[in-house]
């Protein structure tokens, strides 16, 4: 299964410093509020390694009336079904969550002391992450207040708001969620990815109970494998009951039935504002996908959803990315609603029009190429709200659809969120971290230069030519059967090094997109230092690398800093104790990101598990445990958070006997206030499911 979603990255050339706060935890609880682009705050907020940001929604104000009626009925519909990212990333997650609305929510409740602040920031990371593991590394974080001091705070809730199970008293609830909140080894991991142990059984997500991964494998073998196939077990849970296994599916009528039927009933509302016919129908197929749970009715909607190309709203929604999953089946809620950037659009399409010519002169073997590249539709777009899997956390970079054979016959649309990426750039301008970790003045002004301008590139390639490059051997299955645990780490390396390739092509100066292969450059100083060294920031000293996109890069940069090492390619080196990475060879370099996408193209062609496990163990997984404890003291010194997340800005509907007569945007600017409105607007599950 491959994840079409580039995250933001620590120095991947966006984010190339850290990012300036303009209010502590103390004093963000500000309510809604509306800015001009003069006087708007990115950056409203920053505890444990968290920064959190807003981005505003430019272009709103050219929409008309049916598009903004559109728009808010898609909102509703996204927001609809929030609850469900939190169940799929943990069992107990809505407990969680519904005891921490409760403390927050009670009038008794006084929040000031320092243990009060220890509570807070574990409740702000919890919403974050939609859970209580990382959202990141998918490790397990506890609360570093007392126990103590949180069950006093549960004592003075009303019962009536408590998860309580029925009968339960307050002490044996307490009795319950305690190992659940505050032992770190109760469901230590979200998703591991550990070699060698049953990657179901170790994983703590919801999207399994009672099964083992043989079984899981086993019981999927079973379903039809004639290369254009639905992506079997997307929408579902497996279980064993009386001794045999079988999904429970995540439809109306079926498990998370009361999210999805409001999900469906905001759909059906949005339905006669669509723009076109093709809208129309495409939403119309995403409400009988959601009625029916049948992944065929999926395949229906994504190809006339890939067909429409020329509408100003658009939308992603549905169980999509499968990274959450360590076998790489399941989809997590997800939505992203749009709406369309016209003149950023131009650079991103002048990539697409050219996909022929990029698949026809890429390093990959003949019969690895397609022979002819099926429509991607590319542009940019501008973030109106993300849901579920999508948010706090956000992507800059979407392509989709995720089926391979769906991409092969009908195309993808590949999106770069240009208000997203505006906000880290505005977040990130003048930290000091690309001073710290480069050493080479000419080339540190180079990244200063034209590192946003790379970073951007690499994304619309990665996404726009990256996915859609490749095609797999007939009669090979797909990735999450062939290549499995693997497949998401290998897939975006595969994508990253179609954009590596061609960042250093003079074809990108003829298109337009770039002034000079000055741009590819700082790129490659950009990826190989953060794949080799500044994105174990990221990492607890002694872990190794776990996290997919992580591995990706890391796999990509040591892999061409071992194979380059004869010939002094790539260099660390040391000046005055620190060390720097030295690229010394930038056409070597490229011709060596080139074979190592040839090797992976052949890998996930072939359905080589072996090769491509062997890659992401021995290039993807370990850390030098020295140089990581180094760049943890270098990057300790800067005060930069390493994540970033957003507050979703707020449509409010503005009615006229009972028509919808305006649609206004607003800008929260506390993640508190609005994770507490969502509890109280967007509840609808029941706690277990």
């Amino acid at each position: 299964m491959m994840n079409k979603k580039l995250t933001m990255t620590l120095l991947s050339g966006l984010l190339l410093s850290g990012g300036m706060y303009s209010c502590n935890p103390s004093t963000s609880s500000n309510s809604t509020t509306e800015e001009t682009n003069d006087s708007f705050n990115v950056s409203v907020d920053a505890f444990a390694d968290l920064e959190i940001l807003r981005y505003q929604v430019p272009g709103w104000d050219q929409l008309n009336l049916k598009q903004k009626t559109l728009a808010y009925y898609l909102y509703q519909a996204a927001l609809s079904g929030r609850d469900i990212i939190y169940d799929q990333r943990g069992k107990n997650n809505l407990s969680i969550r519904k005891t921490l609305e409760a403390i927050f929510n009670n009038p008794k409740t006084t929040q000031s002391g320092s243990d009060w602040d220890k509570f807070k920031t574990y409740t702000g990371r919890f919403w974050f992450s939609n859970g209580n593991h990382h959202h990141y590394s998918n490790d397990k974080f506890v609360p570093e207040c007392s126990f103590e001091y949180f069950a006093d705070l549960v004592k003075a809730c009303d019962e009536k708001t408590l998860p309580l199970e029925t009968g339960e008293s307050v002490d044996a609830f307490l009795d319950r969620i305690k190992p659940i909140i505050f032992d770190p080894t109760v469901e230590p991991k979200m998703v591991n990815l550990t070699e060698g142990i049953d990657h179901v059984a170790q994983s703590s997500n919801n999207f399994y109970e009672g099964v083992t991964q043989q079984e899981v494998e086993a019981f999927y073998n079973t379903f039809p494998h004639t290369g254009q196939d639905p992506e079997w077990g997307l929408n579902s849970k497996v279980i064993k009951l009386d001794g045999k296994v079988q999904e429970k599916v995540w439809k109306v009528g079926g498990m998370y039935g009361s999210a999805i039927e409001k999900m469906v009933s905001w759909l059906g509302k949005a339905i006669p504002f669509a723009e076109n016919e093709q809208q129309a129908h495409t939403l119309s197929l995403l409400v009988d996908y959601y009625k029916t749970g049948d992944l065929k009715k999926w395949d229906e909607y994504n190809i006339s959803w890939v067909q429409d190309t020329t509408s100003t709203i658009d939308f992603a929604n549905g169980f999509i990315e499968v990274y959450n999953d360590a076998i790489g089946i399941k989809g997590s809620y997800e939505s992203v609603l749009s709406l369309r950037d016209f003149e950023t659009t131009k650079r991103i399409k002048a990539i697409a029009d050219q996909a022929q010519w990029f698949e026809d002169h890429s390093p990959l073997k003949p019969e690895h190429k397609k022979k002819t590249v099926k429509g991607i539709s590319a542009k940019a777009i501008t973030a109106i709200v993300e849901a579920g899997d999508a948010a706090p956390s956000t992507p800059i970079g979407i392509n989709l659809p995720n089926s391979d054979w769906l991409r092969k016959e009908y195309g993808s649309k590949s999106v770069s969120l240009s208000n997203i990426i505006h906000a880290y750039n505005e977040s990130s301008a003048s930290s000091g971290l690309l001073d710290e970790f480069m050493n080479d003045p000419e080339k540190l002004k180079r990244l200063k230069e034209y590192g946003n301008l790379g970073s951007d590139l690499h994304t619309d390639m990665h996404e726009c030519i990256g996915h859609a490059s490749g095609q797999i051997n007939p009669g090979v299955g797909t990735p999450d059967k062939t290549l499995k645990s693997y497949a998401s780490c290998l897939e975006e390396a595969r994508a990253d090094l179609v954009a590596l390739y061609y960042i250093l092509d003079p074809k990108l100066v003829e298109i337009g997109v770039m002034p000079s292969l000055e741009v590819g450059k700082a790129e490659y100083d950009s990826y190989m230092m953060n794949g080799l060294m500044t994105q174990l920031t990221r990492l607890k000293l002694g872990d190794n690398i776990e996290e997919a996109h992580m591995r990706n890069r890391a796999l990509n940069a040591y892999w061409v800093y071992e194979h380059g090492k004869k010939d002094k390619v790539v260099e660390f080196v040391k000046e005055q104790g620190k060390t720097y990475v030295q690229i010394n060879d930038y056409d070597k370099l490229r011709v060596l990101f080139g074979d190592l996408l040839r090797e992976i193209q052949r890998v996930k062609s072939e359905g080589d598990y072996e090769a491509g496990k062997n890659l992401v163990e021995n290039y993807g997984v370990k850390v030098n445990q020295e140089l990581h404890k180094e760049v943890l003291d270098r990057f300790a010194k800067l005060n930069v958070k390493p994540y970033k997340g957003f507050i979703q800005p707020k449509l409010v509907a503005e009615e006229k006997d009972g028509k919808i007569t305006d649609v206004k945007v607003e800008y929260p600017a506390s993640l508190y206030e609005q994770m507490l409105g969502y509890g109280k607007a967007y509840s609808f599950l029941p706690i277990k499911n």
